[in-house]
């Protein structure tokens, strides 16, 4: 961590995500056992790049690629490998805007927040969590690194630290501070952390990342009755991104709610809005607009 944090200069989120998908490599290769580096090939690598492929994204096998090419390169460095493994390490093919974006309809996203309605400590967080998502599309890494000063209650509005440290304000949406409010009167407890959110089990701490997050939307769909093929945290976010374009909002401001930093990033949402594309898509010869 002090490697990826000082030498490489990153983002305690992306250090958090490394170390993820480092720890998932080694404890798939030799479980419970002694971690012998000697013993690794090229093919073990291989191997793990095709299962994980295989259960998740292709932005999230990217990261574990990259996340394994910095760990192997550091253990060449060191002295701790004799070849240099990380120049093994295959690549994905990605298009720019080649998927569609995963979202819930708009009843969905509302049943969900609906069915998190329990009194418990645990389900007023998560409450508080997933009005954060669906009604400002923050990103799991934001919510988890969300603090008690980056609220700002007398001026109704929330700071956000974005990709690669930027800070954004947003305005603190009514359903949310109360979501907000419930949860850090009665639900949160009482500890030194300065993060909004906190582990209801000890020790009593702050999420160290935004896996923690994306596990309170999976128990939140399955707890709706809501079995949609993306399941993490950025369903929500898409979902309010396609919500906003089916009322009307533009791709630049749907950008900027999400802050995009390419405009590219935000093209994708088109692709969702059939009836507008249908509308301005010229008609095929012999049929219909």
């Amino acid at each position: 961590a002090q490697y990826l944090n000082q030498e490489r200069g990153l983002v305690p989120g992306t250090v958090q995500q490394y170390l993820v998908e480092t720890r998932r490599f080694l404890s798939e290769r030799f479980g419970t056992g002694a971690i012998r580096l000697e013993k690794l090939h090229s093919d073990d690598i291989s191997a793990f790049i095709v299962r994980r492929s295989a259960a998740a994204s292709i932005s999230a096998t990217q990261h574990a690629i990259t996340a394994l090419r910095t760990l192997f390169r550091f253990l060449y460095q060191r002295g701790d490998c004799r070849i240099n493994l990380a120049a093994s390490i295959p690549s994905v093919a990605s298009w720019s805007l080649a998927g569609l974006p995963k979202y819930l309809s708009n009843q969905d996203v509302d049943l969900v927040l609906e069915r998190c309605k329990g009194g418990s400590a645990e389900e007023q967080r998560d409450r508080a969590i997933l009005f954060l998502l669906a009604r400002l599309g923050l990103r799991a890494g934001e919510i988890a690194q969300l603090t008690l000063d980056d609220i700002r209650w007398d001026t109704g509005e929330i700071t956000i630290r974005g990709k690669g440290g930027a800070l954004n304000r947003l305005p603190l949406l009514i359903d949310v501070g109360e979501a907000l409010v419930a949860y850090l009167h009665h639900g949160r407890p009482k500890c030194s952390s300065r993060n909004v959110f906190i582990r209801v089990r000890a020790p009593r701490q702050g999420f160290t990342g935004g896996d923690a997050i994306n596990r309170v939307v999976r128990v939140a769909l399955k707890r709706a009755g809501l079995d949609p093929s993306g399941k993490g945290a950025h369903v929500l976010r898409h979902s309010l991104a396609t919500r906003m374009l089916r009322g009307g909002a533009s791709l630049p401001e749907i950008g900027q709610i999400l802050r995009h930093e390419l405009p590219k990033t935000t093209a994708i949402y088109a692709k969702v809005d059939l009836a507008t594309l249908r509308a301005l898509a010229p008609a095929w010869p012999g049929g219909e607009a």
